[in-house]
């Protein structure tokens, strides 16, 4: 069966000031429809660099990304990108926000009222059509995130990229967020690739976590299954085998085998 997403063989460099640093090297990953898949890594080892080739934002130097066999060489809605930062536009109320994107992918083929109901299916999916009238500046950080991944949903992307989308939030906020994602991926089956610090959120979430050498040109170290029935529920996992198993795997990996140093 052919994977429905496929990094084959990526490789980026970046030149400036007549020196070039090559970030990735030989990266290769295959990904099936409906797999929650995390990369995680150190600072440096050009995790967003692949998240942002494999959204469209960057060409690969060497090798591409092919899409249910269709090759990805630009930005395009079947790949939606949630960041750290929400992203919103300040000026707009919630539902604007949803709607600009909704409007732009949908406006030619849904009706005004379609694409409403749309929008506001989507905010209740994220528990905040109650705010729809808000404005970014009026919700917690916590409230924007929630947009921005109804916002991500909206546009009914075939994969959704999430660049570390819990990093700037408390430890409570990102908790629940966690589970609202793992209830939505549950509901949808839809593709998910996340890029993260969080061992325990790599574990918590993922299918398969993707470990990344350290930079420069780094790339898969090493790929680790997660065989934990879905749902899962984190309370229940303090004391699971495979929870603490692939958690133990991915420190040692990270911080014995490769160990980040920072330069002086």
């Amino acid at each position: 069966m052919n994977p429905y997403l496929k990094i084959d063989h990526v490789g980026i460099s970046f030149s400036r000031a007549g020196a070039t640093t090559e970030v990735l090297r030989d990266v290769t990953l295959k990904i099936q429809q409906g797999e929650y898949v995390s990369i995680i890594g150190h600072s440096g080892c050009g995790k967003s660099t692949l998240l942002n080739i494999v959204a469209g934002l960057l060409r690969a130097s060497t090798g591409g990304v092919l899409l249910e066999e269709h090759e990805v060489d630009e930005p395009g809605p079947d790949r939606a990108v949630v960041f750290q930062n929400h992203s919103l536009l300040p000026w707009l109320t919630v539902y604007e926000n949803v709607a600009l994107a909704v409007d732009k992918v949908f406006g030619g083929k849904r009706s005004r009222a379609e694409r409403r109901e749309w929008i506001m299916e989507n905010l209740a999916l994220v528990n905040m059509a109650h705010a729809k009238d808000k404005r970014p500046a009026e919700i917690s950080g916590g409230m924007k995130q929630r947009v921005g991944i109804a916002r991500a949903l909206a546009m009914e992307p075939k994969i959704l990229l999430l660049d570390e989308p819990f990093g700037a939030l408390d430890a409570l906020t990102r908790a629940h967020l966690q589970d609202q994602v793992m209830e939505i991926h549950a509901r949808l089956n839809n593709t998910m690739i996340m890029i993260t610090h969080d061992v325990d959120e790599a574990v918590l979430l993922s299918d398969r976590i993707v470990m990344m050498t350290n930079g420069p040109a780094a790339t898969i170290g090493e790929v680790l299954t997660v065989a934990l029935a879905r749902p899962r529920r984190r309370l229940e996992l303090v004391d699971n085998h495979e929870y603490n198993r692939c958690r133990a795997a991915v420190l040692e990996f990270l911080y014995a085998r490769n160990r980040f140093v920072e330069a002086a």
